[in-house]
């Protein structure tokens, strides 16, 4: 069986590649750690067969990035403006880019009396974007909203499937081509309240340790594969003289 001479190397380089990918997602994790309704990442690896040469294929090291879906610690505000999702869903945003997702509920009212996201995307109820006329601002529990005591629409919670929702940046998830969002069955919308990020500071700090040593270790392992491989040029070269 052919065996490259370099891949040794080859191997290692993918792993230090994927070990940097994996803390990249450790440290972004951390840095939102108190990020309303942020959801974690982790990674994991598998083999796959790259094509070496037209005639050749090789197992390689590939990497596959996964959303925690898991819900947040609720926290008590208090503020008006602050809502929470207890159970399953998200809340309907208009971007310039189109419909997206989000679990962060702390909302605000901006200059037109619009009910909007902490980047300015205004929060979508079933019949469009809230506007806030008064001074009084309630929602229930199944997101029916009412302003100084007069109804004013429902807010729109739905769901889709996770493997469908993918991160957008500014808290936000877009729905992938195929994905079909429904309205949630399984929710309450809990006013006064802030989910917090699923982020346990204790657990990526453990996983950035291990990370650090399992960098160090295949550097150590890529310096003896290449010790071995200089090696065998001194050898071959002192047999041919």
């Amino acid at each position: 069986m052919f065996i490259h001479n370099r891949l040794g190397l080859l191997e290692g380089v993918e792993t230090l590649l994927n070990h940097e990918q994996r803390l990249n997602q450790v440290t972004n994790n951390l840095a939102n750690v108190d990020t309303p309704g942020f959801k974690k990442e982790t990674v994991t690896f598998d083999e796959m067969l790259y094509q070496a040469t037209s005639s050749r294929q090789r197992v390689g090291k590939a990497l596959r990035i996964n959303t925690v879906h898991q819900q947040g610690v609720m926290q008590k505000t208090d503020a008006p403006l602050d809502l929470a999702i207890a159970g399953d869903g998200f809340f309907r945003v208009e971007t310039p880019a189109g419909i997206r997702y989000t679990r962060a509920g702390n909302f605000q009212r901006n200059n037109e009396g619009l009910l909007v996201t902490a980047n300015g995307y205004p929060v979508l109820s079933e019949s469009g974007p809230i506007t806030l006329t008064g001074n009084r601002f309630d929602v229930a529990r199944d997101g029916s909203i009412s302003v100084d005591g007069a109804q004013a629409g429902r807010l729109t919670v739905v769901k889709a499937d996770p493997q469908a929702l993918k991160k957008e940046g500014e808290n936000l998830f877009r729905l992938e081509d195929g994905g079909v969002e429904e309205t949630s069955p399984n929710f309450q919308l809990m006013q006064g309240h802030l989910e917090k990020s699923n982020v346990n500071t204790v657990t990526e700090m453990t996983e950035m340790i291990d990370l650090y040593r399992a960098y160090e270790g295949q550097q150590k392992i890529i310096r003896a594969v290449d010790d071995l491989d200089d090696l065998a040029v001194r050898r071959v070269g002192s047999l041919a003289g």
